[in-house]
């Protein structure tokens, strides 16, 4: 066997199309019983024209061409071949007397050239390279869609029970055109969401337009919404154009839609009604196309008791509600927010670090955030900022997160519910730790088997044994 034929199970893993392109059948079709033999998919095309004409209707991985060929030549097979299929590898043929042309073929982006006559097993091993390649592209895509679909929707970070939740309704409501009521509180990411569900819908090539209702005087605030007239009030010395029409064919999101005065909440909800708006000082009615989206950090149910707020509006905003948890309620999280941040703020400040000492990222993971995912954010930022050492640790934490490291805060939030525990078997108080360390590293097992002092195959071996989350 050949040191090339022991790679036949690797090769053959993923299976491989080739096409080879060559106006020597005989020649072709001894390349291509080399080749089928560690496992490739070939096919043959006997001319330039017929394998230009394979290109543009089948899919290929590796593409093998002559590059002296009647009428088509191999360039020409390469150019098409990087117009149709920009993924896969070309390798190009080529007798001693066509390198210079080989050389250019590279500049043009072959992935390689090899001379006539044919050495078997360089042949073999230039495949096997090219499909080594191809695989790991494969396998990378593969691995970002599940991390995707598993820690994100459109930077919707979360793997927790309640964010996988969320995750799911976004899946199901970007499509629609349902009017949507984000609640949660003050730093939880509402904006976020809501740019999520308009980049994932059909109006994701239209604006998307925030509005935060609380930041506007309540003077201003109709003229903001529905544009104004030339004089239509005092300091109104040109036409504007409101959010609602600027926002037409896209998203208008009005975060805090809690603190809209009665009045606009009564314009608001003529405009939902019977979606047009009327600019302030004008009689003209304008069609818009909006989508709306509503977010607020109030309880609405209390207002309307009160009286503050709307019923009627309250139901046709209120279409489907998505409730943002805060981040104390999804520790689990906490970890992969922590990287995205590095990663964030390591490209905005240009500065490497190596990642977040075990004892600082229990405490960050401890801590209630009463501020959120904004403040965590704000904080990770100036840690990063302040750090000399290459290594966020306890002493760049806030003065206020600084008590939540070491030791203590491990056995904290190991301990944390455990008095249901007394009484219990032993195997009862070892299952529910280690599921806690799992919860509380965000799945993470190797700092898990450190939290709890004992080796990463070693808890392997327990979370199989107990069938526990990882």
């Amino acid at each position: 066997m050949t040191p090339t034929d022991q790679n036949l199970p690797e090769l053959a893993a993923i299976p491989i199309s080739v096409l080879i392109v060559d106006d020597d059948e005989a020649h072709a079709q001894a390349v291509a019983d080399s080749l089928e033999r560690v496992g490739c998919d070939c096919q043959i095309a006997g001319s330039g024209r017929k394998g230009i004409e394979r290109i543009e209707g089948e899919n290929f991985d590796i593409i093998i061409t002559d590059l002296k060929m009647d009428e088509i030549d191999g360039l020409a097979i390469l150019r098409k071949a990087k117009e149709e299929l920009p993924e896969a590898e070309v390798i190009v043929l080529t007798g001693h007397s066509s390198i210079n042309s080989a050389v250019t073929a590279m500049q043009a982006g072959a992935y390689t050239y090899l001379t006539k006559p044919l050495d078997i097993q360089e042949l073999r091993h230039s495949v096997e390279k090219a499909a080594t390649r191809i695989r790991l592209i494969r396998r990378n895509a593969a691995l970002n869609r599940r991390l995707d679909e598993k820690f994100g929707f459109e930077g919707v970070i979360g793997n927790s029970p309640a964010m996988n939740r969320v995750i799911e309704q976004l899946k199901a409501l970007a499509p629609t055109e349902a009017t949507v009521l984000i609640l949660g509180e003050s730093g939880t990411g509402k904006e976020l969401v809501a740019r999520a569900l308009h980049q994932n819908s059909q109006r994701k090539t239209k604006p998307f337009v925030p509005l935060n209702i609380s930041a506007l005087p309540e003077s201003i605030l109709e003229s903001e919404l529905f544009g104004h007239e030339q004089g239509a009030f005092t300091g109104a010395v040109t036409k504007r154009v409101g959010k609602f029409e600027y926002a037409n064919g896209g998203t208008l999101f009005l975060d805090e839609v809690g603190e809209m005065p009665t009045e606009t909440q009564i314009k608001l909800l003529r405009v939902l009604e019977d979606r047009k708006i009327t600019r302030v000082g004008s009689n003209d009615e304008k069609s818009i196309n909006v989508r709306l989206i509503a977010a607020t950090n109030a309880d609405l149910k209390e207002s309307m008791e009160k009286g503050s707020f709307r019923r009627d509006l309250y139901y046709r905003l209120s279409v489907v509600t998505i409730y943002l948890p805060p981040l104390r309620d999804r520790r689990p999280d906490i970890p992969l927010l922590i990287d995205h941040f590095l990663k964030e703020f390591s490209k905005l400040y240009g500065k490497e670090v190596q990642g977040v000492s075990r004892a600082a990222k229990h405490a960050l993971i401890h801590y209630d955030w009463p501020g959120n995912i904004r403040q965590l954010r704000n904080t990770i930022e100036g840690m990063m900022a302040l750090d000399l050492d290459g290594l966020l640790d306890v002493d760049d934490l806030p003065d206020d997160i600084r008590p939540f490291a070491g030791r203590d805060a491990e056995a904290a939030a190991l301990g944390s519910g455990a008095d249901h525990l007394v009484g219990k078997t032993l195997e009862d108080v070892e299952r529910f730790y280690i599921q806690r360390a799992l919860e509380i590293t965000g799945g993470r097992r190797e700092e898990a088997a450190k939290m709890l002092n004992i080796g990463e195959r070693t808890l392997y071996r327990k979370i199989n044994e107990y069938g526990l989350r990882n």
